[in-house]
């Protein structure tokens, strides 16, 4: 008996010592995990479940034969019903899309409606499955430099690829390839590549708050600077992408350029800015108002003279280019009467201006 007490407390002891251990490390590793990691892991296994992987074909013609061409990228579930929002670029030109999700199931899509001015579209799986992980929309108008956010998407065809960043700039803007200006776009350096375009930014909670659109990078790979469409700008067009298929935006019906401060300071004008009236479109809402429009300068007897309106205000904001004028209207519905300030004969005259729905070919 007493050779082998000695034995039974050693086993007792070496049994306690590992389970303490291993106590022990499993507090060390639900440590590791508690914080950083807990959120990548927590997002990416409730969220990537809602990331459709799309692969689009084009019919590219050359002197010999007709080919098709595929390509790649990201979307979001945004409706049970099927619907994913993605880049206009993504879809463009398409003329067959298809959806893979989660499961591995691919489905055809259709596309619902294209914003080529905000890079953004809906597209929806024809006869998608009962059961559709829906990612839900946060706001981005008070995110921070310095936030956590999270890209979901597929770089290069590698499904549903999580990387983790931070915000690294706000209020950026994004040339489309449409040639307009997308205003304060999220920048950050979550890594963003080829195939990630049309996927979601996440912020910790899960929720999207911008949707990758373009990296900027001299090799085509990514650097660290990425781009995201803020999940506003998707909040105010998508009702118009869903229902009518297009963004209905307010039309002033003119032709303009910029007014430079040395052709200000030659015509003696009030201001040293301002948008001038180069064209009326017949019909338009400018024409309509009694806006004057002119191409050129007129000099007579010696001294400048411009017969065109500067526009200088709408609604109380200050423009100075033609990017104000769109950021402003942009806001506005697209039926309302706006108050347009012009500088006409050396004063500035207030016109009252009945916008309506800009035409799909034209601009401003």
């Amino acid at each position: 008996m007493n050779n082998r007490q000695p034995i039974t407390l050693c086993l007792v002891s070496a049994l306690l010592g590992g389970l303490l251990a291993t106590s022990w490390q499993s507090d060390r590793l639900d440590a590791a995990v508690s914080s950083d990691e807990a959120v990548n892991i927590r997002v990416y296994k409730y969220e990537s479940p809602g990331v459709v992987n799309i692969t689009s074909t084009t019919y590219v013609q050359d002197f010999f034969d007709v080919y098709p061409q595929k390509g790649t990228g990201s979307g979001s579930i945004i409706d049970p019903r099927g619907l994913v929002l993605t880049n206009y670029h993504v879809v463009r030109n398409s003329e067959d899309l298809q959806a893979t999700l989660a499961d591995k199931s691919t489905h055809p899509a259709k596309v619902v409606g294209v914003d080529p001015e905000d890079d953004l579209a809906v597209i929806r799986i024809v006869d998608p499955p009962s059961q559709l992980h829906v990612i839900q929309l946060a706001s981005s108008s008070n995110l921070l430099v310095g936030q956590k956010v999270l890209a979901i998407g597929n770089p290069f065809g590698l499904e549903r690829t999580l990387t983790t960043g931070v915000i690294s700039g706000l209020g950026r803007p994004l040339k489309t390839d449409a040639g307009t200006t997308v205003e304060n776009v999220i920048q950050t350096d979550a890594a963003i590549n080829p195939g990630n375009s049309g996927g979601p930014l996440l912020n910790s909670e899960g929720r999207m708050v911008g949707v990758n659109a373009a990296i900027y990078s001299p090799s085509g790979g990514s650097v660290g600077i990425g781009f995201a469409i803020p999940v506003n700008i998707v909040k105010h067009v998508l009702p118009d992408l869903i229902n009518r298929g297009r963004v209905a935006r307010p039309w002033l019906g003119i032709g303009s350029t910029p007014l430079t401060p040395r052709l200000a300071h030659n015509l003696g004008l009030p201001v040293n800015q301002g948008v001038i009236v180069t064209r009326l479109y017949a019909g338009g809402p400018a024409a309509k108002a009694g806006l004057r429009a002119a191409d050129q300068v007129v000099v007579k007897e010696g001294r400048w003279t411009l017969p065109a309106d500067i526009i200088v205000n709408i609604n109380g904001k200050p423009i100075a280019d033609s990017n104000d004028m769109s950021s402003v209207l942009m806001n506005i519905d697209p039926n309302a009467v706006v108050t347009v300030q012009v500088v006409r004969g050396g004063s500035i005259v207030p016109v009252r201006v009945q916008l309506q729905p800009r035409p799909a070919e034209s601009t401003q």
